[in-house]
């Protein structure tokens, strides 16, 4: 896992909330955490880029390796890098119990998928990294349905604060989801310029 580092903290510096309680910390301080967190600043144009980076790689809460491990599968695509890479990360185990609803923060996710409490295609898998391919089933499993995260779950208290997103076929009462296809950039609800973010890595 990543450095605990408090939240608040964290979405503060990213310019972005992380979680529920971040959001009304954010709404109330949206400005980076310290002494010197409201002076005015012109960042260079390597900060811009590190900023969009560790927006990238806190939203998804990836660490470092992990991040350049996927830019650099992005890189080898014929296809514009950015969205690559935006699919990929999306397509993580952790990511797709996220946007289902079945977990209030990435960081819950992680942590619900890192115990087991999965299946896909009825086999568990506790790897939040585990990418899902078009048409497979994320399924909880039996013996955790009755575990209160989930049964608040499947009351809908997750529920996304936008809709689900288009490339999730999403079937609460049952607390499954399945991928339907390959997630597009433009559906994906992720604050970054992943441009800027390839630029970071080309240097």
């Amino acid at each position: 896992m990543m450095p605990t580092r408090p939240k608040v903290r964290i979405s503060r510096a990213m310019g972005i909330p992380l979680t529920p309680k971040a959001t009304r910390y954010f709404e109330r301080r949206p400005y980076p955490p310290g002494v010197h967190g409201r002076r005015r600043r012109n960042p260079s144009d390597y900060r811009l880029r590190l900023l969009e980076k560790q927006r990238l790689r806190h939203q998804y809460d990836v660490r470092e390796r992990q991040l350049r491990r996927v830019v650099d599968e992005a890189f080898s695509s014929p296809r514009r890098t950015g969205e690559v890479l935006i699919e990929l990360l999306e397509r993580r185990l952790d990511a797709v119990v996220l946007r289902a609803g079945f977990a209030r923060t990435i960081y819950q996710a992680r942590q619900m998928v890192s115990h087991g409490h999965f299946e896909v295609d009825g086999q568990r898998v506790d790897i939040p990294s585990y990418r899902l391919r078009p048409g497979q089933t994320v399924r909880v499993r039996e013996a955790a349905r009755d575990k209160p995260p989930f049964v608040l779950a499947a009351a809908g208290a997750n529920a996304p604060a936008g809709p689900i997103p288009p490339y999730l076929d999403v079937r609460m009462p049952e607390l499954a989801v399945t991928l339907a296809r390959e997630p597009r950039r433009e559906e994906v609800p992720v604050v970054c310029d992943e441009t800027m973010v390839v630029e970071f890595y080309s240097r």
